[in-house]
């Protein structure tokens, strides 16, 4: 009996330093992300790849594999993105999308979102809205219609688009998630979900925009600033001219897109003379590098230049944030799966939402829309969650401007002259916070509910 309650007592001691070992590890990766933001842009990955290094040494954690495949598919979209920049495509772009919004000024509060999501959606970065920014603050002003509307779901609309974009670094970080894990989900699949989601998202957001806030004819703070002499109208937007390929870069980057998207539908297109599938992430590889290189031999761009480009920068940000906080994420997860699974799997099965709130709030810290799918979907799919399950929930990682210090939103405080773009007095009560919340809650519900219909 003594050697039983001495063999318990070792148990219960085994447990507990167990547990203890799981909260400090727990901490070593919260810290790694809380110091990794404090740093922001590539800080996440660097600190992320420190807090694996002690996982490993003072935990005795067995690294995962890198993500690889993710870094590879990003690599490439941004590889033909960067290109199809230097050869004055996403210029191009910009330039079709003022037409539009400059055609329709009255519905300045529709069109614009529309707009930006959609070329968003094109290009797989929401920083075109950056440059569609002084457009769409002329246009309001001109048409008397509050800048902070159109601006700010505008500004979303741009961030909402990349779950639905086929080129965005988030859709592919999913793809690759899901291609890892065993599941036959195409990239086609998730778009039949994210776009018509995030689409009536958008509108929706759009309705509940333009309601809010006074019209400026009735607005004190506006009318003041008008006085006080604040409020200047905007400066005429000069035009550089544009290569002469700059539309066929464009078209050609498109057209590769397509043909990725088409070949996930149907994949005798991904099947060669062996018979033997290739996988869509390595397809989408493949025919975004053969893109670029149909860019370059037609559209002659400054290799230098899409080496400086804007989109490259950002590409690159996002892989090494993706490789070291994806990588230290995996790794910590995969070492706790079997016990996350017993203790919380059926839990999160009954109420995925749960799940939903937390890719939400990680957005919001991640700062990033991949480096979250890479770093909190793992988790879901750990703990027993459908592939249909989590593509239906993807939307929910859209958290990005819970805090008003992304690239969209800073960029359209700047460039707002009539003041009501606000950060707000508490800080959270931003502008941005109604139509982000009511953009990721539509589009995360629509897509939960597409999901469970198609799959």
């Amino acid at each position: 009996m003594l050697h039983l309650l001495e063999d318990l007592h070792i148990t219960q001691i085994h447990k507990g330093e167990k547990a203890m070992d799981v909260f400090l590890q727990a901490a070593v990766v919260i810290g790694a992300v809380i110091i990794g933001v404090r740093f922001g842009s590539i800080g996440l990955g660097i600190c992320g790849g420190g807090g694996l290094m002690i996982l490993n040494q003072v935990f005795g954690l067995r690294p995962t594999g890198a993500p690889v495949d993710v870094i590879l598919i990003i690599l490439a979209v941004v590889t033909a993105a960067s290109t199809m920049q230097a050869a004055g495509g996403i210029d191009c772009m910009v330039r079709i999308a003022e037409r539009i919004i400059r055609a329709n000024p009255k519905r300045i509060v529709f069109i614009a979102p529309l707009v930006t999501c959609f070329f968003s959606f094109l290009a797989g970065t929401a920083n075109i809205v950056q440059a569609l920014m002084p457009v769409i603050y002329e246009v309001s002003y001109a048409s008397k219609v509050r800048p902070e509307r159109s601006m700010t779901v505008s500004a979303i609309a741009a961030q909402q688009s990349l779950v639905a974009s086929p080129v965005a670094a988030c859709t592919a970080a999913l793809l690759g998630l899901l291609g890892s894990s065993g599941s036959s989900m195409t990239l086609g699949q998730i778009m039949m979900v994210t776009i018509p989601a995030t689409l009536c998202a958008v509108i929706i957001t759009s309705t509940v925009m333009s309601f809010y806030g006074k019209e400026l004819d009735k607005d004190p703070e506006y009318l003041q600033r008008v006085k006080d002499g604040l409020v200047l109208p905007p400066k005429p937007i000069e035009h550089k001219e544009l290569p002469k390929t700059a539309a066929w870069s464009a078209i050609i980057f498109v057209l590769g897109v397509v043909f990725a998207v088409v070949a996930g539908f149907f994949p005798e297109i991904r099947t060669p003379h062996t018979g033997k599938i290739i996988g869509m992430g390595t397809f989408l590889q493949m025919s975004m590098l053969a893109a670029a290189f149909l860019i370059l031999v037609i559209c002659r761009p400054n290799v230098k230049k899409a080496l400086e480009s804007s989109v490259l920068r950002a590409g690159v940000s996002a892989i090494i944030v993706i490789f070291g906080l994806a990588w230290m994420a995996d790794t910590f997860i995969s070492a706790h799966k079997a016990a996350w699974i017993a203790s919380m799997g059926s839990y999160l099965q009954d109420y995925p939402l749960l799940f939903a709130v937390v890719c939400f709030f990680a957005s919001s810290f991640l700062a990033s829309q991949a480096a979250t799918v890479r770093a909190i979907m793992p988790i879901g799919i750990a703990l027993g969650l459908s592939p249909a399950t989590i593509v239906g929930l993807y939307p929910s990682v859209n958290g990005t401007s819970f805090f008003p210090a992304s690239g969209p939103v800073i960029s359209t405080m700047q460039f707002d002259q009539s003041g009501t773009v606000v950060i707000g007095k508490y800080v959270l009560t931003h502008s941005f916070m109604v139509p982000m919340l009511t953009a990721t809650t539509s589009a995360t519900l629509i897509a939960l509910a597409l999901s469970k219909v198609l799959f």
